[in-house]
C-alpha cells in the first residue's frame, strides 16, 4: 500500500468523543479504527482487582459507535489494554459488552480476544533460568515474587494484531499492550516501515491530544513511505509543529529514543512541518531493530486493606502547629490501636496534608507559604478491612478532639464533609512486577481465540 489510513477515536475507550468527529472521520475511509483502553497511569488497584478502569456505561456509549461504523463500512475495530488494564477479567468484560452491542443492533462480526494475562509457572522457570531482567529499580524476579502477585500482564507488541487481522477478525479486543502496538500492526501489514509504523501508533495513541484545544476527540493520521500526518477530524481542533513534537514527548525517560518490544524509534532527526493550518507531517523517525525480544512484565501483589477520612481546619492557631499537632495524632493513634488489639507495626497511617506539601510533600519548593485552610485525607492500611476501619476511627476521632497550645475551640478541630466520615476503601494494591522476559517470538505469550459473534 502507497498510505495507510487509521482513526483514533478517543484518548482511552469510556473517555467519550463526539459522534460528527466519528462520521468525518470515517467518511475519510480509514482501514483501521480503534481506541487504546487502558493505562498503568491510575495505579494498581485496577490491575489487582480485575474491575474496569472507566464505567460500563461510558464503554458501551464509546464501543457501540464505533461497531456500527465498523460493521457499515467493513472496517477492523482494534481496542487494547482492555478494561484498563489488560488482564483477563477486563478482556472478558469488554467482549461481553461487544456481544451485547451485537444483539442489540443486530450486528455481526469475527471476533478476536487477546490474552495478555500470564502463566506464573511459565514466568517463575524463566526468572529462575535468568531470562528476566528488573526495571525501575526493582530487585530480581524471583518465583516468590511471582507467586505473590495477584496478577500479571505482558506488554504485546503489534504481531499479535497483526495475526488476528490476518485471520479475518473484524473485531479485536486485546489485553495489555504497548500503546502504540495496534496502531503499528495496521500500518506493518499496509507493508510500509517499521519507523512510520511505531511514530503513528505514538501519534494515534491518545486520541486527538497531539491537537489543540485539549479534548477527548478523534484523529486522523495518513502513513507513507517516510511520513506520518496527522489532522484532528473536528474543525474546532487543529495540529501545529509545537502541538505534535510536544505530544511526541510524553511518557518516555528519553524524548527523543522510545523502547518498544522489538526495537527503539529514534526521533532525534524528526521534522514537523504544517501542511495546512490543521495538519502536520513529520518525517525523519528510524527504527533501530533490538538483537534480543524480551516483553515487559506489570504485576501487582495485595499490600493490605485500605479506610480513609478526609476532614479540613481554618483555625490559625491550629495550622501555626500543625507539625507537632500531626507527631501528636500519630502517637495517640498507635497507644489506643495497641489496647483494642492493633500493635504499632500492624498498621500504617498516612496524613496528607493538602494546603502544606499536600501534593509533593518533602520534594515542595514552597514548604513555608502559609496556608489560611488545611485539607488531610487519613489512610488507614491493615491487614484487614476490619483492622483498617477501627484503626482509621481513632485517627478521625484524635484528629478531631486532640488539645493543642493555644487552644481556643473546646468542640471540634476539624470539618468533616461527608457523613459517613469513615470510608472503608477495600483492598490495596502495589506494583511488584516491573520486569522483562525474553521470549521466543512475539506472539508466544498472547494467546488469541476467536468467535463468530
Amino acid at each position: 500500500m502507497t498510505e495507510v489510513r487509521l482513526l483514533s477515536t478517543t484518548a482511552i475507550l469510556g473517555y467519550g468523543f463526539p459522534e460528527e468527529s466519528l462520521a468525518r472521520g470515517m467518511a475519510r475511509r480509514p482501514h483501521l479504527i480503534g481506541a487504546d483502553a487502558g493505562s498503568v497511569d491510575p495505579g494498581p488497584f485496577y490491575l489487582g482487582s480485575g474491575k474496569g478502569f472507566t464505567s460500563p456505561r461510558a464503554v458501551k456509549r464509546d464501543l457501540q459507535l464505533m461497531l456500527r461504523a465498523s460493521c457499515e463500512q467493513g472496517v477492523p475495530v482494534v481496542i487494547s489494554t482492555a478494561g484498563g488494564a489488560g488482564g483477563r477479567p477486563h478482556l472478558e468484560a469488554t467482549a461481553a459488552i461487544a456481544r451485547e452491542i451485537a444483539a442489540e443492533d443486530k450486528l455481526g462480526f469475527k471476533m478476536a480476544l487477546i490474552g495478555s494475562e500470564q502463566d506464573k509457572e511459565l514466568l517463575a522457570r524463566r526468572a529462575e533460568a535468568g531470562q528476566t531482567r528488573p526495571l525501575a529499580g526493582l530487585a530480581p524476579l524471583t518465583r516468590q515474587t511471582i507467586e505473590a502477585s495477584t496478577r500479571i500482564v505482558g506488554l504485546m507488541g503489534p504481531e499479535p494484531y497483526q495475526a488476528a487481522l490476518d485471520a479475518g477478525a473484524q473485531v479485536v479486543i486485546a489485553g495489555r499492550s504497548t500503546d502504540p502496538a495496534p496502531w503499528a500492526a495496521a500500518v506493518l501489514r499496509g507493508g510500509l516501515g517499521s519507523a512510520e509504523a511505531w511514530y503513528a501508533g505514538k501519534m494515534l495513541e491518545c486520541g486527538a491530544e497531539p491537537a489543540l484545544p485539549k479534548k477527548e476527540d478523534c484523529l486522523f493520521v495518513t502513513v507513507g513511505h517516510g511520513y506520518v500526518e496527522c489532522e484532528p477530524t473536528n474543525p474546532i481542533r487543529r495540529c501545529t509543529p509545537l502541538s505534535v513534537a510536544n505530544f511526541a514527548l510524553h511518557e518516555n525517560s528519553s524524548p527523543i529514543r522510545h523502547i518498544e518490544p522489538g526495537g527503539i524509534l529514534d526521533t532525534s532527526e524528526c521534522r514537523f512541518d504544517a501542511v495546512s493550518d490543521r495538519a502536520v507531517r513529520i518525517s525523519g523517525m528510524r527504527w533501530e531493530p533490538s538483537e534480543r525480544l524480551t516483553i515487559k512484565l506489570e504485576g501487582v501483589e495485595l499490600a493490605g486493606y485500605r479506610s480513609i477520612t478526609i476532614c479540613a481546619t481554618r483555625d490559625p492557631v491550629l495550622i501555626a502547629s500543625i507539625g507537632p499537632y500531626l507527631a501528636k495524632v500519630r502517637e495517640v493513634v498507635a497507644d489506643k490501636s495497641a489496647a483494642f488489639g492493633i500493635s504499632p507495626d500492624a498498621f500504617r497511617l498516612i496524613i496528607r496534608s493538602y494546603g502544606l506539601n499536600g501534593v509533593m510533600g518533602d520534594l515542595e519548593p514552597l514548604a513555608n507559604t502559609p496556608a489560611h485552610e488545611l485539607c488531610f485525607v487519613v489512610e488507614a492500611i491493615c491487614e484487614t478491612q476490619e483492622q483498617a476501619a477501627a484503626v482509621i476511627g481513632m485517627a478521625r476521632l484524635t484528629m478531631l478532639h486532640s488539645d493543642f497550645e493555644g487552644r481556643l475551640c473546646k468542640e471540634g478541630n476539624m470539618a468533616i464533609p461527608f457523613s459517613p466520615s469513615d470510608i472503608d476503601v477495600g483492598p490495596m494494591y502495589r506494583f511488584n512486577v516491573f520486569h522483562t522476559v525474553e521470549a521466543s517470538s512475539p506472539t508466544e505469550l498472547f494467546p488469541i481465540t476467536y468467535e463468530t459473534v
